[in-house]
């Protein structure tokens, strides 16, 4: 099955994550094209691998450019580098207050690596 069909499939069956992903994104849109990528970003949230890889683009580097071009406050805002996927999520439960990690910091945070460290082509993130 083509990647964005199987995102949209999975979208289908999780229509309150993808509209506040979705929301989150139309927040912070900062060109007239942002909506149409906003779509497409949501959707691909909600798949299983690095969210460039399910946005079928070639690097990490292409993801980064989208988010700085189309929706620049988040692109910004992620000057730690964190992985786009966690980062969007961690502002969503920043929004609501939920505190998902178990550490005062992300510096010191066991899961540092899976939020901050290399993306490997064909790899899915914990």
């Amino acid at each position: 099955m083509e990647i964005a069909s199987q995102n949209s499939k999975i979208a289908a069956e999780r229509p309150d994550e993808y509209d506040d992903l979705l929301g989150l994104l139309l927040e912070h849109a900062s060109s007239p094209e942002a909506e149409h990528y906003a779509r497409e970003i949501a959707t691909a949230c909600l798949g299983e691998n690095h969210l460039w890889q399910d946005m079928g683009l070639p690097d990490r580097q292409c993801l980064s450019d989208l988010f700085e071009t189309h929706f620049n406050a988040l692109y910004v805002g992620n000057s730690a580098n964190m992985k786009w996927k966690k980062f969007l999520y961690k502002q969503l439960c920043d929004k609501l207050e939920v505190s998902a990690c178990r550490s005062p910091s992300c510096g010191i945070c066991t899961d540092y690596e899976n939020c901050f460290g290399p993306e490997v082509s064909g790899t899915r993130p914990m």
